[in-house]
């Protein structure tokens, strides 16, 4: 459903080392200059988390987690962590995006176009 890169892994276990933390959180919220902005944060415990997150886990059995109202949004996508002479950074690689901003945060989608996961279905 989402694919996390061994780079990407790396990253989150050191974010939740680092923060004493569960795991690491994306989501989408409404807003920026495409529609959408991607919204990263930490997950503090499992107690945090809402029913029907998806959790993803890390080789080192640490947690990437997506909301359920995020994950149609987000199915198929790569993630990534990449470092290049100027930072370094999470990147999405998101087959469902229909355009997004320079910044690499926000996003607009065709909503006719998108896959919903068939246990999203009612």
């Amino acid at each position: 459903m989402i694919t996390l890169t061994d780079a990407a892994k790396k990253q989150i276990d050191t974010l939740c080392d680092n923060n004493d933390c569960y795991g690491v959180s994306l989501n989408l919220k409404g807003g920026g200059c495409a529609g959408f902005e991607y919204d990263w944060g930490l997950v503090k415990t499992p107690a945090d988390l809402d029913k029907n997150d998806e959790v993803f886990k890390t080789d080192n059995n640490c947690s990437f987690i997506v909301n359920a109202s995020s994950i149609m949004f987000l199915v198929g996508t790569e993630v990534d962590y990449v470092t290049t002479i100027v930072g370094s950074n999470f990147e999405i690689n998101n087959p469902n995006a229909q355009s997004s901003c320079g910044c690499g945060v926000s996003v607009n989608f065709d909503m006719d176009k998108l896959q919903i996961p068939l246990e999203m279905e009612q």
